[in-house]
């Protein structure tokens, strides 16, 4: 296993942000990267600064709203982490492209993240699960280029 520590923070009222959380578990743990499972409003109070890697999942709420439980979160963390990556589930039947995801777009933003968010349209089954692994390698080549070989073969294979 490897010596990276991801944390994927999430908040699901449907069930599909967990899924997603999990599907990206799933990748990550494949690659031998150490997990912390968080979910917003539950879990007890975290440290970021003890993950290489910080996910962030949330759903838009509200007209294209981030939720409450994510904002605190956020003010929980008390600081911009550089190496946070956002992913948003939602629905565009809802408000349409204008407002598909925008809380995720919003928290990226907020975090000046590098990484576009992942967008999934409600469940990431199906067509989806390819588009969360896409994202998530795109992340981790990204975030860990400059690591050991020892890292990157953990990531990499």
């Amino acid at each position: 296993m490897s010596k990276l520590n991801v944390l994927i923070a999430y908040l699901s009222y449907s069930g599909n942000t967990k899924e997603t959380a999990e599907l990206i578990e799933s990748g990550l743990k494949a690659r031998g990267i150490r997990v912390d499972m968080y979910q917003i409003g539950v879990s007890p109070p975290v440290n970021p600064e003890h993950y290489d890697l910080i996910l962030i999942g949330t759903f838009t709420w509200d007209m294209g709203s981030t939720p409450d439980e994510v904002k605190d979160f956020v003010l929980e963390i008390g600081y911009k982490p550089e190496n946070v990556a956002v992913f948003g589930t939602g629905d565009t039947q809802f408000g349409g492209d204008d407002l598909f995801c925008l809380a995720a777009v919003k928290l990226a933003k907020f975090y000046g993240s590098r990484w576009e968010p992942l967008k999934i349209e409600q469940s990431p089954r199906g067509s989806q699960e390819k588009k969360v692994e896409k994202w998530l390698e795109g992340v981790l080549e990204d975030a860990f280029a400059g690591k050991s070989e020892d890292i990157r073969a953990h990531v990499f294979k």
